[in-house]
């Protein structure tokens, strides 16, 4: 007999929502975490801390640009950065004591420690060994290193060190226009921070559709961010409390510096698997350091499992937790399913930019016959009163079967708008079906319907 049906390997949104389903579907289960406390990078030093600073400097801005004309007068609010910090730290506190009541409703049982896994069945924490009939990785990411830039957490910090920083630095550099980069970025760009981001592509946020992105850069601009483009980072220096970037433009090779008193590595994230034993287990690897798995989640070594950031496709905690509940289904002899096609992505700026399916770069070079339906918040009555006229939502869509093909989102609570058009996806709806579903009024959701209409005949207020 074995001591578990389950044994998840890591806590993050991918991890305790595996655990959480396989107790859900009878199956015992531990989940095996190293860190003090549950949940993972996203709600110890990801999502979850930076969602919180990004909504605080965030009412800092409103205070300072919006409050007067609203009629809201007075002193403009200071920051302090120790009380912010604790602000944080306690939102932090709330969500992975949340993970650990959840673990003892559903009586998963926590096992301590970082985990080993020294034959298919086993795994071992510490001086003890744990049988299992079945294994879930579940270890999540960390930050991508770059060569010449040495982290000291200090004062070149990866995205863990920048939600810590000892104060708001006057000079900060950014190095990768990505989606952690510029929400960082734009936390300390509104609590006063001079903001250069140095970026290696000639355009910001890869992947996303092009519209979107150079939209995107042109408001970041204007919030105060500084972008050098198409740069490629050779080194930097740092003292205790300084630090120096050097980089060169890919157009002429020409070597430039610039100074800082922080710089955020922020190139991306790479499957973390170190010390679960692999390699000897002879578990198989693509060529990206990823696990390999089959469209059931299974390795090539029978009973270990894998999902969420170690395995292939977009790294996000949603996309994960997608795959822990189906990975869990497919254990408990059910069909697990995720479908990959209407994974929506989020960046949490202000405005925030959502997205979801296929892009227009994507649908060119598929050759697919594709109609555009576009909405500006301008014409959206919430948005105006709100301040949030910025931005627009573009639908796109089948040209011969008006079947909704993608949407990109940059605006007010893009983050939620981008949900219905996932809805309908699912559904295979077109864009008529959206269109002819009645939206409340005055909502941001009504710039999502105008989007759909204007797949049609036009869309009625712009």
């Amino acid at each position: 007999m074995s001591d578990y049906d389950v044994i998840i390997i890591g806590s993050g949104p991918g991890g305790y929502v595996a655990a959480i389903r396989c107790a859900q579907l009878g199956l015992k289960t531990a989940c095996v975490e190293g860190r003090e406390t549950l949940g993972g990078t996203c709600l110890n030093v990801g999502c979850i801390p930076s969602k919180a600073l990004l909504h605080a400097s965030h009412m800092l801005h409103e205070a300072e640009h919006n409050f007067a004309e609203m009629g809201l007068k007075g002193k403009s609010p200071s920051v302090d950065w120790a009380q912010m910090q604790k602000y944080k730290q306690s939102t932090v506190d709330t969500n992975t004591k949340g993970i650990e009541f959840l673990f003892k409703k559903n009586k998963v049982d926590w096992i301590k420690g970082w985990a080993t896994i020294p034959e298919a069945g086993k795994v071992t924490v510490g001086d003890d060994t744990h049988t299992a009939k079945n294994i879930i990785i579940a270890t999540g990411s960390e930050p991508a290193p770059l060569k010449g830039v040495e982290v000291d957490e200090k004062v070149v910090v990866s995205s863990t060190g920048a939600l810590t920083l000892g104060k708001v630095p006057k000079k900060l550099v950014v190095i990768g226009a990505g989606v952690i980069g510029l929400e960082l970025g734009s936390v300390y760009a509104r609590l006063g921070s001079e903001v250069t981001v140095v970026e290696y592509l000639d355009h910001i946020t890869p992947g996303m559709d092009a519209e979107v992105s150079r939209q995107f850069q042109k408001m970041l601009t204007k919030q105060g961010l500084e972008f050098i483009m198409g740069a490629a980072v050779q080194k930097t220096e740092s003292t205790k409390s300084k630090a120096k970037v050097t980089y060169k433009l890919r157009s002429d090779d020409s070597e430039h510096t610039l100074d800082a008193d922080a710089v955020l590595l922020a190139t991306g994230r790479r499957p973390f698997v170190d010390g679960l034993g692999l390699e000897a287990l002879g578990v198989e690897m693509t060529d990206r350091g990823q696990i390999a798995v089959n469209d059931q989640w299974q390795t090539s070594v029978k009973g270990i499992y894998a999902l969420g950031d170690v395995i292939e496709g977009p790294m996000l905690a949603h996309k994960a937790e997608d795959e822990g509940m189906a990975a869990a289904e497919a254990i408990a002899g059910q069909h697990g399913h995720v479908n990959y096609s209407v994974i929506p992505g989020v960046i949490y700026t202000h405005p925030e930019v959502a997205n979801v399916g296929e892009t227009e770069e994507t649908l060119k070079a598929a050759g697919r016959d594709y109609k555009v339906g576009k909405f500006s918040f301008m014409g959206n009555a919430r948005a105006k009163a709100n301040f949030s006229g910025d931005g627009f939502v573009k639908l796109l869509a089948d040209k011969q079967t008006d079947r909704i093909l993608g949407c990109h989102i940059i605006g007010p609570a893009a983050g939620d708008l981008i949900h219905e058009v996932c809805v309908a996806m699912e559904f295979g709806a077109s864009a008529q079906d959206l269109a002819m579903t009645c939206h409340a009024h005055p909502t941001y959701s009504e710039a999502v319907r105008e989007a759909a209409l204007a797949c049609g005949d036009g869309a009625i207020h712009m």
